[in-house]
C-alpha cells in the first residue's frame, strides 16, 4: 500500500502497444531518461502510459460539458499507476502549424512586445493611443486591409495563365483551368457566351482576352453540350468563372495540397504594396520604440532585440515592460534559439525548435510539483547547444518538478539521475523494462542495446576517407543568413554538413544545393521553372549528377488510410497475390477488392476505417472498433479469401520482420521488405497508419522506397538530419545503408549533428560560427580529422572527441 506522499511514480501492468505487462518504479523530483531502440516501447511507457494516465485523471475533474471541448487521448492499457502528479507533455508535433503562427505567438513574446508599443511607444503628434490588439496582424483592428495581415499579395498575369498563345481555348490555351469535366464545362460556357474557342489565343481581341482571364463577373448561361455517340446530354445552366478567379479561389480555399500547389504555379508573390510587408495598418506602423517600428523589432534576431531593449531605457512603464520582455527572451536564447526572430513563421521551424520554444514558455510559467514529459528535446541540436538544454532541464527539476525525457543522445543520458531502459529490441521483441535505476547500473545489463553506447570500450578505429570523383561547386550563395558563400561538394563520397542550430546548414544543402540541381534539370528538359531560382550566382559540375533524391522527415501521409504498405508499393503486390488465389478467382475478385479505400471489399459500416465515431451528449466523440468488422476494415466475403492461412487483414497486421519470412518466395514483395529491414524498420506493421509514424520513421520509409528502385546514372542523396529519433544502434544500421549507396557510386550529403556520423564521413562542411546573423559562413571544410583542428569551428572540439583525438 503506497501513501499519498510516496516519492515514486509506480506503474504496474503496462500493456500499451508492445509493452509486456511492464512494472516500473521511478523516483519523483529527478531527471529521468527513457532509452531503447526505435520501437522498443519507451514512448509507449512515458507518453502512452504515464502521461496519458495523468491526463485522464485531470479530465476526471473537469465538468463533462467542458470535457467535450478538449482533445483526449483515452485511458491507457495499464493495471495501476500510483504516486503520479499532474503532467505536462512537450512532444515533437508532426502536424504543420498555420502560416500565421510565429516564434512570437508560440512563446507569447509578441503579446509583451505589443503591450510595450501600446503603453510606452512614441506616438505621432495628436495620435490616439492604440490598444495592443492594433499591433497584431492577426486581428481585424491591426491587420493591413489589403493583404489581411499576411504581408504578401498574390497576383497572376496573362503570361502565367496562358503559356502557349498559339493554342485555342478548346486545345487548352488556358493552362490554369482544371482538367476533366470542370475544364470542359468552362470552355462550353465560354462557347455559349459567344466567344470563339477554336481560334488561337493570340488572335482573339485584347478586350476579350482580358475579360476571359480576369473578369469578376460570373454570368450564368444555358449550355447545349455537343451530342456524343451513345450518350444523351441534356442542356444545363452553366456558371462562368474567370481563370484568375478560379486560381485565387483554389489557392485560398482548396483542402487539396495538390490542387493548391498547381494553382500556386500560376501566381507570383510580392510584398503588399500598402503595408510593404509589415502586415500592419499605417496607424500601428506610425508608432515607434527606440526609434524602430514594431515590424522592425520583430524582424531582429532575439539576441539583437535584447540588445536594443537593454539600451532603450525609458520611464517606469517602459522599464517594467522591457524587463519582462528581456527575462522572457533570455529563456529562449538560453536554449540556443537566439538566432530566431519573432516574425519567423512556425512552419519554417524544425520540430525540435518548436518543442524548445514551448519548453522556454513552460520554464517562465514557474509551475511546481509537475511531471514534464519531453520527447527528444535534443533533436536538431548541435552538441554545443545540448549543454544549454541540460541546464534548462536542471532548472525545471530544481524548481520542484519531475522531468521525464525520451532521449537517444548519450550526453543527455549520462547526465540523468535515473535511467529506464526498454527493450531489448523493437516491436514484439521489445516491451520489457530492462533497467530502472541510476545510469551506472546499466553497465551490468547484458541485454541492453544502449549499454555499449553509454559505456564505449574505445573510440572507433580510424577509417580511410574516400577520394572524390569530381566536384559540384556553387558560387555567390545568397539565401536567408547565408551570404556571399562559395561552396564545394565532393561527388562520389559521403559528406556531412555541420554547424550550430541556425548556422545555415539546411539553407545551403536543403535549399540552395537542391535548388541548383532542380534548376539544371528544368533547363535540360526545356520547361518553365515551377520554383524560384535557388540563391546562387553560378554553378559548376551540376551535369555530373543525373538524379537528386531528397529524403526529408515530412509524413508519408496525413490520414490513417496511408500506411507503410501503400507508400512502398508493397500493398499492390499483396493485393495481386490475394486476387490470384483459387477462391478469389472463383468469385471473380480482382485486386481492387482487397483495398480498404474503395467500395466492394471494404466494410461499409466503417468505410474501411476499422473504427466508428460514437457521439455522446455531453462528452466528446469517442472512437470504438467497428461493430461489424471489429477493426479488420474488410467485409466478411473479402476476409473469406486467405493466402497461406492468413486473410488480408491478418497480413496487414504482420510486422515487416514476420512478413519478410511470409513472402520470402515472392521476389516483388521480398525486395520491398528486405529494404525496410535494411533501414531498421522490421518492427513496424505493414498496415501501420502514417499518422502513427515518427518523422525519423517516415524518412527511413522514403529511403527504403528509393533503395528498392533500380538505380540509373549518378544519384545525389540529400538527407536532413537522418538520425533524428534514432537510437545509436539504429544509426549504425542506417549508416551502413548510406555508405553502401556511396560504394555503389552515388553521392550522399547529410545535414547532421550526430558526431559519430560526422566522424565517419569522407568530407565535412562546417557552417557558423554562430546562428542567425552570426552564422552563414563556411568556417571549415575538409576530411573530419582536418575540420576537428579548425580553430574557429564550434564543431571541432566535439568532432575531436568522436574521433578519439587528443
Amino acid at each position: 500500500m503506497t501513501s499519498s506522499h510516496d516519492p515514486y511514480v509506480r506503474v504496474r501492468g503496462a500493456r500499451e502497444h508492445n509493452l509486456r505487462n511492464a512494472d516500473v518504479d521511478i523516483p519523483r523530483d529527478t531527471l529521468t531518461v527513457f532509452t531503447g531502440v526505435s520501437g522498443s516501447g519507451k514512448s509507449s511507457l512515458a507518453f502512452g502510459t504515464i502521461y496519458a494516465e495523468a491526463q485522464r485523471r485531470y479530465f476526471e475533474s473537469v465538468a463533462p460539458y467542458a470535457r467535450r471541448l478538449i482533445h483526449q487521448v483515452g485511458a491507457p492499457a495499464v493495471g495501476e499507476v500510483t504516486g503520479l502528479p499532474p503532467a505536462v507533455s512537450l512532444e515533437q508535433r508532426r502536424s504543420a502549424p498555420g502560416a500565421r503562427s510565429s516564434v512570437g505567438t508560440v512563446t507569447t513574446l509578441s503579446n509583451s512586445l505589443r503591450m510595450l508599443f501600446s503603453r510606452a511607444g512614441d506616438y505621432p503628434q495628436g495620435a490616439e493611443r492604440l490598444d495592443s490588439d492594433a499591433f497584431s496582424p492577426n486581428t481585424a483592428v491591426g491587420a493591413c486591409p489589403r493583404c489581411h495581415g499576411l504581408g504578401q499579395v498574390h497576383r497572376t498575369s496573362e503570361e502565367l495563365l496562358v503559356p502557349d498563345p498559339g493554342l485555342s481555348i478548346r486545345e487548352g490555351a488556358i493552362a490554369a483551368w482544371p482538367g476533366a469535366w470542370q475544364g470542359k464545362n468552362l470552355r462550353d460556357v465560354l462557347d455559349a457566351l459567344g466567344y470563339d474557342v477554336d481560334r488561337p489565343w493570340r488572335e482573339l481581341e485584347p478586350a476579350d482576352r482580358e475579360w476571359i482571364l480576369f473578369t469578376d463577373e460570373q454570368p450564368v448561361v444555358t449550355v447545349h453540350p455537343v451530342r456524343e455517340a451513345g450518350r444523351i446530354q441534356r442542356p444545363y445552366q452553366g456558371t462562368y468563372m474567370s481563370a484568375r478567379r478560379y486560381v485565387m479561389h483554389t489557392f485560398a480555399d482548396s483542402r487539396s495540397a495538390t490542387l493548391r500547389a498547381k494553382a500556386e504555379r500560376f501566381l507570383t508573390s510580392e510584398p503588399c504594396p500598402v503595408c510593404e510587408g509589415s502586415r500592419l495598418r499605417p496607424e500601428a506602423m506610425a508608432v515607434t520604440f527606440a526609434g524602430r517600428t514594431i515590424a522592425r523589432l520583430a524582424g531582429l534576431a532575439l539576441t539583437e532585440l535584447a540588445d536594443v531593449l537593454t539600451a532603450a531605457g525609458g520611464d517606469g512603464t517602459a522599464r517594467v515592460l522591457t524587463a519582462d520582455l528581456l527575462a522572457r527572451i533570455s529563456t529562449v536564447t538560453e536554449l540556443g534559439l537566439g538566432y530566431l526572430s519573432l516574425d519567423r513563421t512556425a512552419p519554417t521551424l524544425s520540430s525540435g525548435e518548436l518543442q524548445r520554444l514551448r519548453l522556454a514558455t513552460q520554464l517562465r510559467a514557474g509551475l511546481f510539483g509537475v511531471v514534464y514529459v519531453l520527447d527528444e528535446p535534443s533533436a536538431g541540436l548541435h552538441p554545443a547547444d545540448t549543454e544549454a538544454l541540460l541546464a534548462v532541464l536542471g532548472r525545471l527539476k530544481e524548481a520542484g518538478n519531475t522531468v521525464f525525457v525520451v532521449e537517444h543522445q548519450m550526453d543527455v543520458v549520462r547526465r540523468a539521475d535515473w535511467l529506464v531502459d526498454v527493450g531489448p529490441l523493437a516491436g514484439e521483441h521489445g516491451g520489457r523494462v530492462l533497467h530502472s535505476g541510476p545510469p551506472a547500473g546499466l553497465a551490468g545489463v547484458a541485454d541492453s542495446a544502449t549499454r555499449r553506447f553509454l559505456f564505449p570500450d574505445a573510440p572507433p578505429p580510424p577509417r580511410e576517407v574516400r577520394a572524390p570523383s569530381g566536384w559540384l561547386r556553387l558560387y555567390g550563395v545568397e539565401r536567408h543568413n547565408v551570404g556571399g558563400v562559395d561552396a564545394a561538394f565532393p561527388l562520389g563520397v559521403f559528406t556531412a554538413v555541420t554547424g550550430v542550430s541556425g548556422s545555415g546548414k539546411s539553407t545551403l544543402a536543403g535549399q540552395v544545393l537542391a535548388g541548383a540541381l532542380a534548376d539544371r534539370r528544368a533547363a535540360a528538359e526545356d520547361r518553365e521553372q515551377e520554383r524560384p531560382v535557388a540563391g546562387y550566382a553560378r554553378a559548376e559540375g551540376l551535369d555530373a549528377v543525373d538524379r537528386l533524391v531528397q529524403v526529408d522527415q515530412r509524413p508519408i501521409g496525413r490520414t490513417p488510410r496511408s500506411n507503410l504498405a501503400t507508400y512502398t508499393g508493397l500493398f499492390d503486390v499483396v493485393r495481386k497475390l490475394f486476387a490470384a488465389t483459387p477462391l478469389a478467382r472463383e468469385r471473380g475478385y480482382r485486386a481492387g477488392r482487397f483495398s480498404f479505400n474503395v467500395t466492394g471489399g471494404r466494410c461499409e459500416t466503417c468505410q474501411g476505417e476499422g473504427f466508428v465515431s460514437v457521439e455522446l451528449l455531453f462528452l466528446p466523440s469517442t472512437y470504438a472498433p467497428c461493430p461489424d468488422c471489429r477493426g479488420a476494415r474488410y467485409n466478411p466475403e473479402t476476409l473469406d479469401v486467405t493466402l497461406r492461412g492468413l486473410n488480408i487483414a491478418q497480413v496487414l497486421d504482420l510486422t515487416v520482420e514476420s512478413a519478410a519470412g511470409f513472402f520470402a518466395d515472392t521476389p516483388a514483395a521480398a525486395r520491398s521488405l528486405d529494404t525496410l529491414l535494411d533501414v531498421g524498420l522490421g518492427y513496424l506493421r505493414l498496415g501501420q497508419p502514417a499518422t502513427e509514424l515518427s518523422g525519423g520513421e517516415a524518412q527511413r520509409i522514403k529511403l527504403a522506397a528509393e533503395l528498392q528502385r533500380a538505380r540509373r546514372g549518378h544519384t545525389l542523396y540529400l538527407l536532413d538530419e537522418p538520425t533524428t529519433g534514432l537510437h545509436p544502434a539504429d544509426v549504425e544500421v542506417l549508416m551502413r545503408q548510406l555508405h553502401g549507396l556511396v560504394e555503389a557510386g552515388s553521392t550522399v550529403v547529410v545535414v547532421e549533428h550526430d558526431m559519430t556520423v560526422v566522424a565517419g564521413a569522407d568530407w565535412v562542411i562546417d557552417l557558423g560560427p554562430g546562428g542567425g546573423d552570426r552564422g552563414g559562413r563556411i568556417v571549415a571544410a575538409g576530411p573530419p580529422a582536418e575540420v576537428a583542428r579548425a580553430p574557429e569551428s564550434r564543431t571541432a572540439g566535439y568532432l575531436r572527441a568522436a574521433l578519439g583525438l587528443a
